[in-house]
């Protein structure tokens, strides 16, 4: 019941100090002084019995031999005689292993050490400045073979173009029918005869 004059708690009391919290497990190996004691192996599973499956070459070899051709007599010698394959022929013992050289070791290489010294001299800051210095000397002997190539090279003009690629020959006028030469057009698009004469007399 709730005390009279002091406001209900709402938590429940705690145990005393030897109490132990949680579930007590019982145990069935004996604990650490059976394991020491005794050294229990865990016995080795008997496989169960499998049921092979169908040989059919051998059932239809022998299918054969007695004289049978059609569908209905190999049906009725299955029946008759039925062949299970060999334990040892679907076995994973009989797959042979891989060939494995005798030289050959398992794992991955480990890291090489780290060359603290090449780290505490600056060995790669300076590797890193032959580089850049080894490429701005490729660069600029490329520029300056490229501007001796532009000075060397002659400035080609039209008359020069016009020697080494002369122009083609104009052929032979097309011939027109005297009838349709002073045929004038039938449409024109100016806004009158001055400004038709300004054009094409430009």
């Amino acid at each position: 019941q709730a005390e009279v004059g002091k406001p209900q708690r709402n938590c429940n009391t705690l145990p005393s100090f030897d109490f132990s919290y949680g579930r007590y497990t019982q145990r069935t190996d004996g604990g650490v002084p059976e394991a020491i004691g005794h050294w229990n192996t865990a016995q080795p599973r008997t496989a169960s019995a499998q049921k092979m499956p169908r040989d059919f070459i051998a059932m239809n070899r022998g299918a054969l031999r007695a004289g049978y051709s059609t569908a209905r007599d190999f049906n009725l010698y299955y029946r008759a005689k039925d062949i299970r394959c060999k334990d040892h022929e679907h076995s994973h013992t009989k797959r042979c292993a891989p060939k494995i050289p005798a030289d050959m070791t398992f794992g991955i290489t480990a890291r090489p050490c780290t060359p603290f010294f090449d780290l505490l001299q600056h060995r790669y800051k300076e590797l890193w400045m032959e580089q850049q210095r080894a490429r701005t000397a490729a660069q600029q002997l490329e520029k300056k073979k490229v501007t001796v190539l532009q000075q060397d090279k002659v400035c080609e003009t039209h008359p020069t173009l016009l020697w080494k690629h002369p122009l083609p020959a104009k052929g032979e006028p097309s011939r027109h029918l005297p009838r349709f030469q002073k045929v004038g057009p039938h449409l024109s698009t100016f806004p009158d005869h001055d400004a038709h004469k300004k054009t094409f007399s430009a």
